[in-house]
This record gives C-alpha cells, structure tokens and sequence, in this order.
C-alpha cells in the first residue's frame, strides 16, 4: 500500500498538510450543526449561531468556523450535475449565508460524502469530485468535510481511491480546501485494527485532519448515562494514534458538545480540557445562544485554548492508568510540559504525580501553574491532586531545563502495559505501577522507572533487561509511524505473544503500540 501511496503523491503536487503545513498550523475551532441538530439546520440557525459566536465571546476566542453538516442539499442534482442547496432551508441562499459568515468574521464550510450518497440519503460526490470541488470554491466554501457513507465496495482500498481523487481535485484548486476526512471512522472498533490502521497511514498526506472513530453521541436519543460514555469512548480512540499527529495534520475525536444536560459541568470541562492537551479540533456542536455563562467561561479560557492551539501540535499520551486516574503530558514549544490527570472513577479521590512521571529532572524546582483557576506555585518532587468524579485537572509547568518522553508503553489492541520484571518484561493490565513507566532516551533505549539503569534488549531468547549501554544496538530502539518498535539489531519488532520479539508484520494487532509523546517518529513507507 505504501509504494502505490508513494507514486500518487509522486505524480500528483503534494499539498497535504503534513507537506505544507502552513494549510491548516494549529487545530481548527468553529462550530458545526451534527451531534446538536442533526437534519434540522436551516439558515436562521446559522445566522443566529454566528450572531451568539460574537457576543459571547466565542469568535475572539478562536473559534472562527462554522460549518454546515448533512442534509443541507436538495435530492436532485441540477440539470449540469452541479449540487443545489435546499432553497426552503436556505432560502437566499448558501452563496449568501457564506458572505454572512465572512462579513462576521468566519469562515465557511461544508459537508459532502465520499459514496454515491450522503449519511442522510442525498447525493454523494463519487464521480462529481472535480464538479462539486469547483461548486464549493465558487460558493465560497473553505473546509470540506467528506464523509464516507455509501461506499461499495466498503474495504480500505476503494476508500483510498475515493479519498485521494480529493486530494487530487483539492490541490488543484486555486485556493485548496481544508479537507477534514472521515474514511478512518469506518474501520475503527472492528475486531482486527490492521486496516484502520492502513487507513490512518495515508490520511495524513491528503488532508488536514481525519475524523478517526465514533460520532460522539447525538442530542437527546440516548439514556443519560451514555453521554459521558461517548465522551469516554472517543478519548479512548484518540489514545491510540498520537504518533500520527504532526503540525498541520490533526486526529479527530469528534465534537464537543457543551450543552448536553446529562453531563454534569465537570465532566463538560474535562471534555474541553482533554481534547486541548490532545491539540485536537474544537468544533462545538451545540445551540450557542443559550450557552450559560459557566459553560462559556470554559470554552473561551485563553490557557487550555493556547495548549491546544501550541505550535509544536503535540498529542498528549499516558503516562499511566490505573482504571481511577488517567496520567497524560506532553512538551509544549516554548518548553513548557503539560501534565492532564482524569478521575474516571465515581466518586471524589486523589492522586500523586512524580516529577520523573512528568518527563522532568528530580532535585528541581519548577513553576506550576492551575490551568483552570490561573493560580501558579513553585514544587519539587510531586504534585498532590483531589478531584471531583469525572473531573480533569491542567497544569502548564515552566523553568523546564530538559525533558525525557516518559510513559505508557502498551499495546493499542490488548491495551496491556508492558511490566519490567527484574530481568525481562511480560504484558499485563495496566495498574499505574513504576514498571509500566518507561523513558525513551534519544538513542532510543528504553528504561523502566522501577529500574532506571536497565534496558530494553534483544537476546537469544527474545528480549530481555540488562545494564544500559546506548552503543548497543541490542538496546536501540525505532518507532514507526506503524506503531511498530523495532530493534535496531535484529531488525525484529516487539509483538505482544510469546518471545516478545518477532518478524515485522503489517501492522498486526500484536506489534502495535502507543509510546509517549516526545519520542522521534519514523514516517514513510513501510517497516
């Protein structure tokens, strides 16, 4: 699959986004009418949307895009083939409704399907791609969002086909759309992840950023407790493929929706806070003119937008879990570390955080700050932290010298933590321990906290724990943007089975793993 992505992109000029960054440099934030409305958008709708998006504050705030969803099309095509805008919907039209979003301050955009039609029954784009690519640029529309309902045959192949006509027919315009693809959406949570990760390889050279799992869960069809599952559902995906991530190219969790009365505003604010350390998008699906002024607060705080908005991009991964708390950091660009923690249990509890956890030198004090109430303390050693059920804690901490990427190494199928043991490793649930902790060096060794001069290396019998030496290339390790880890001396890949090392597949459940942030990714081709 990588050596037919390679003669696409060779023959066709390369603008996606992580060839030309500057398309789209930080995480898009706007508003879009799904998970909130579904079906029932109209112009009054979006007029009022943009009209509340200025007085409360949220446009300031970054939040500069409004996109309009399924079902805004009439169910035939013009007689030239060209779509048509559903005139008892919009009737001065979607031309109109652009130039209102713009004179406001907001850019435009617009939802297609990849198939022959959309999620709602209208009509799909395959076979009018250069058509409906020109319409929108003469509409004014500026981000496309192309789903990918109606697709036959449904296997990873002809979805690339469809996706990269896109990304060819977008290049060529003057003005390329910002191109949000939903192909990964249709290969998640399957029994085997070998072709959702095929899909996740190439959407990253096509487009700006890709909607990778579930839709977040829809306005009012579901019981009360099934909302804060999605949200929890869609973190859980999210985790899974930071590796992908790199300025200009964003995974996608879906939406944010802060007006759902069956979420409690604690667990509304972890949503924010944990799709910011994700630097994921921040489209808002939600009815803006009764947004509280809680709720609003939330959304416009100017710190977690700068940390999701910070230049360097960076997912955010786990440092550990335990099924209680979730540890996640990251590096930001000025050299500030981020440190998330979650309560996902059901009741109040605290933790305590090592400053080697965070990535950072012991016997150093260092500035942190509370990202929610703005308060800032000097600490050494650990940080102590009580939260509500389902709250999130943010902290930025400054005067950073050096930091080491240190965390979860775990398998992104099983979900099992790999656990140093005194002389070898074995895979085992999660349960937050220092052997579940590792440090990626820059050479590429990599050292449990529970035995910091020990490292991960080759051996006769698969691998083994021995005193670091980074001129080993027994102990060097490279991680693929395939999730593969592998050996630098026996060209073998980690695998979770027997042996634990083992020849490199094709993106096997097995040999698949999440490693902090931070850690150098090798992108291109395959292993």
């Amino acid at each position: 699959m990588a050596s037919a992505l390679v003669a696409i992109l060779a023959i066709f000029p390369a603008q996606a986004s992580i060839e030309n960054p500057s398309i789209l440099p930080t995480p898009p934030m706007g508003f879009n009418n799904w998970a909130r409305f579904e079906c029932g958008l109209n112009q009054s709708l979006f007029v009022e949307t943009a009209d509340a998006m200025v007085s409360k504050g949220l446009l300031a705030a970054g939040y500069d895009r409004i996109h309009l969803d399924d079902c805004w099309l009439q169910h035939e095509r013009a007689p030239n083939g060209s779509l048509q805008w559903n005139t008892t919907l919009f009737p001065n039209g979607l031309i109109w409704l652009g130039e209102c979003f713009k004179g406001k301050g907001f850019h435009f955009g617009i939802y297609e399907d990849s198939g022959n039609a959309t999620c709602g029954g209208y009509p799909g784009s395959r076979g009018h791609e250069e058509l409906d690519a020109k319409t929108f640029e003469s509409w004014g529309v500026e981000y496309l969002k192309l789903d990918g309902c109606n697709v036959y045959p449904d296997n990873e192949q002809e979805y690339q086909t469809l996706y990269s006509k896109w990304h060819q027919v977008l290049t060529s315009l003057e003005h390329p759309l910002i191109f949000s693809e939903s192909a990964p959406a249709y290969f998640s949570a399957t029994d085997n992840n070998t072709d959702w990760y095929e899909v996740m390889d190439w959407v990253p050279l096509y487009g700006e950023l890709a909607r990778h799992s579930t839709d977040i869960a829809v306005y009012g069809l579901y019981p009360a407790s099934h909302y804060w599952q999605s949200v929890m559902v869609n973190y859980g995906f999210e985790v899974l493929l930071a590796r992908y991530q790199q300025p200009g190219y964003y995974n996608d969790p879906d939406f944010i929706i802060p007006d759902w009365p069956w979420l409690t505003l604690d667990e509304k604010k972890s949503h924010f806070a944990l799709w910011s350390s994700f630097s994921a998008p921040l489209i808002i699906s939600a009815y803006i003119p009764d947004l509280s002024d809680a709720e609003v607060e939330y959304l416009t705080n100017k710190d977690i937008i700068a940390v999701d908005q910070d230049a360097l991009a960076m997912q955010a991964t786990l440092v550990s879990q335990d099924g209680y708390f979730d540890v996640l950091t990251k590096s930001l660009a000025n050299g500030d570390r981020l440190l998330t923690v979650l309560n996902r249990g059901n009741y109040t509890n605290s933790t305590t955080v090592s400053i080697e956890r965070v990535g950072l030198e012991t016997y150093h004090t260092y500035t942190v700050k509370d990202l929610w109430t703005g308060d800032s303390n000097k600490f050494s050693g650990s940080i102590h932290i009580t939260l509500n059920t389902h709250a999130t804690a943010i902290y930025r901490i400054s005067e950073v010298s050096s930091v080491i990427p240190t965390g979860m190494i775990f398998n992104t199928a099983s979900l099992s933590c790999m656990t140093a043991s005194d002389t070898s490793i074995t895979f085992t649930n999660c349960t937050a321990l220092d052997a579940q902790v590792w440090q990626v060096s820059s050479s590429g060794t990599l050292s449990p906290l529970s035995a910091p001069n020990k490292c991960l290396e080759s051996s006769a019998h698969g691998v083994s724990l021995g005193r670091c030496n980074s001129r080993s290339a027994s102990m060097r390790w490279v991680y693929h943007v395939t999730g593969n880890l592998i050996n630098s001396a026996t060209r073998l890949c980690l695998q979770e089975r027997a042996g634990y090392l083992g020849k490199c597949g094709e993106e096997l459940d097995n040999q698949v793993f999440g490693l902090p942030s931070g850690v150098r990714v090798v992108r291109g081709g395959k292993v």
